[in-house]
């Protein structure tokens, strides 16, 4: 079982309230890929891939930041420092502003906004 942390209780507080204040969610799709179901907590898949000639990949526990919910992102080889947001979308360091759904998407995001330069590490 996983730790409780403070950013699975404000997700489910999140949650729980938009449920019995009988807000409901834009779509059904952005519902499932943004709450977690209930009882799974194995978070997001690993990848390894290559999108538009850059090396992403994705893996637990090789996030060195706390953000990123223990879950490390990189392009290239270089760390693309990522955070899970309360209602379990995605943001990184370089399309902040723009939240998708898993940390794939992030990278691939990332990839597109970067225009083929590199990803400079941070700290």
């Amino acid at each position: 079982m996983p730790e409780l942390t403070r950013r699975r209780v404000l997700g489910t507080a999140a949650a729980l309230a938009a449920v019995a204040g009988g807000q409901a969610l834009t779509t059904t799709a952005s519902a499932s890929a943004a709450i977690p179901a209930a009882g799974h907590h194995d978070g997001p898949e690993p990848f390894d891939e290559v999108y538009r000639g850059r090396r992403i990949e994705g893996r637990p526990g090789a996030g060195g930041h706390h953000h990123g919910g223990g879950y490390g992102v990189f392009v290239d080889g270089v760390e693309l420092h990522v955070m899970q947001n309360a209602d379990g979308s995605w943001i990184s360091v370089v399309s902040h502003y723009d939240p998708v759904a898993t940390p794939r998407a992030a990278a691939r995001a990332a990839v597109v906004e970067l225009q083929g330069a590199p990803l400079v590490p941070l700290g």
